[in-house]
């Protein structure tokens, strides 16, 4: 796909994290950028910047949706690129979340990624050119106990990005996503919610146990900008690709489930998990 002078970017949850980021260097590398959140009044820094927009967007709000999406065809005439990358995590065990938190954890997750993807298409159709980076994780790949919630919808979104990718290759349009390991951002903070309260439950012997994992592994992390600029190499590059693994941990993580056998790999999740 050639990429046009001036490309414009559309991005989810721009706000923070890795969309702020994200926006921030499109904008850096010379694109034109819709950020969209929730709450514009958290884009006031941003909009400093030239070339972007802050427009609001609440993905599981198909007016919102539309509003925004519309607007930004209004303000620059094309959409290049999508970067679907509102989400939040959902921690804790499945037994204990309740039915309101499991519709939300798929709402913003899953279902706000098929309405932005729909709505944008027939710009992108009209066009013959178009891409579409769904921010994934490596939890769209492996998993880890009491996240079964959060992977949940990232495997959805995977296997979403990469079945969509055959049907709309030949219109012309890419769809891929990019897989983070852990980044340093408010995901593991503010951003994620639990299924539990504080009281006793059968399961906080092995939730204590897996927090302080959790805890362990956070030096690690990758930074919001590195994980930006794989998603920027996913909006530029020709190769014909439709997974971007983000973060050497990312990258470690995907090569033992390659190269473990099953059991093997179980048992070095319970292992790193602190369960075992």
């Amino acid at each position: 796909m050639s990429i046009q002078s001036n490309p414009v970017v559309l991005i989810t949850g721009a706000s923070s994290g890795i969309g702020l980021a994200a926006a921030q260097l499109f904008a850096q590398r010379g694109w034109r950028v819709a950020a969209t959140m929730r709450n514009p009044a958290q884009g006031v820094e941003l909009a400093a910047q030239p070339n972007v927009v802050i427009l609001p967007l609440d993905v599981t709000d198909a007016t919102s949706i539309k509003s925004a999406i519309a607007a930004t065809l209004a303000q620059f005439g094309r959409i290049d690129a999508l970067v679907n990358n509102a989400g939040y995590g959902l921690f804790g065990p499945f037994e204990t979340a309740t039915d309101e938190q499991i519709r939300r954890q798929f709402a913003t997750n899953v279902d706000g990624i098929f309405a932005t993807t729909r709505e944008v298409l027939p710009t992108m159709r009209k066009q013959g050119s178009g891409t579409i980076i769904n921010v994934a994780s490596v939890g769209g790949l492996v998993t880890l106990p009491f996240f079964s919630l959060y992977h949940a919808t990232k495997y959805a979104v995977v296997g979403f990005t990469e079945s969509l990718s055959f049907e709309l290759a030949p219109l012309g349009i890419r769809a891929k996503f990019v897989a983070p390991g852990g980044v340093a951002t408010d995901f593991a903070g503010r951003s994620l919610a639990q299924t539990f309260d504080g009281n006793e439950n059968a399961y906080s012997d092995t939730l204590a146990k897996s927090m302080a994992a959790i805890s362990a592994r956070r030096a690690g992390y990758s930074s919001a900008a590195s994980i930006a600029d794989v998603i920027f190499k996913a909006a530029t590059d020709e190769a014909a690709l439709v997974m971007y693994l983000a973060g050497a941990d990312a990258e470690h993580i995907f090569q033992l489930r390659q190269s473990l056998s099953e059991s093997e790999r179980l048992a070095v999740t319970r292992q790193h998990s602190g369960l075992q």
